[in-house]
């Protein structure tokens, strides 16, 4: 087993951690926003949402880091990483601060499939990061349905 670079892994889970915070306060007051939609059965509380996201987060930040250390062709891997975080952090700023709710809805459905098919490159790479990923990809498919289901209420 390799030996852990505890910096590079730190900086990985904080890069992570600081894409969904940075979303979070570009996205406006996001707390008020989602108490006036009318939302699909199974809506959490608001309150569910950062503390969900906070752990996604921190396991994809641990992921990538396995992926970056890896010495086997990550290239695929790694872009999928990029660009499903890039999605990730734009989804909230598209349905609080904008209220887009059709876009955003096509873009959790977009972040879905981005995060499958980064679990599927993680998975030819190392198993341990593709299986760090799979509570977001479960979490992905319900805030996609949740969206499409706030689209189609509101």
């Amino acid at each position: 087993m390799k030996k852990i670079k505890w910096t590079e892994l730190i900086i990985s889970v904080v890069a992570a951690e600081l894409t969904g915070a940075l979303s979070a306060l570009l996205s406006g007051n996001f707390t008020d926003t989602y108490a006036q939609l009318q939302r699909p059965p199974l809506s959490p509380p608001s309150a569910v949402f950062p503390v969900v996201w906070t752990i996604l987060y921190g396991l994809m930040g641990i992921s990538a880091y396995i992926i970056w250390q890896s010495y086997s062709n990550t290239m695929t891997a790694k872009k999928l990483y990029i660009a499903q975080l890039a999605v990730n952090f734009s989804w909230s700023i598209i349905f609080f601060r904008f209220g887009a709710l059709g876009l955003a809805a096509f873009t959790a459905v977009l972040l879905f499939a981005l995060v499958a098919a980064m679990l599927v490159a993680f998975s030819r790479i190392s198993p341990l990061a593709a299986k760090l990923n799979i509570p977001y990809l479960a979490w992905s498919a319900f805030a996609a349905y949740l969206a499409v289901g706030t689209f189609i209420l509101n």
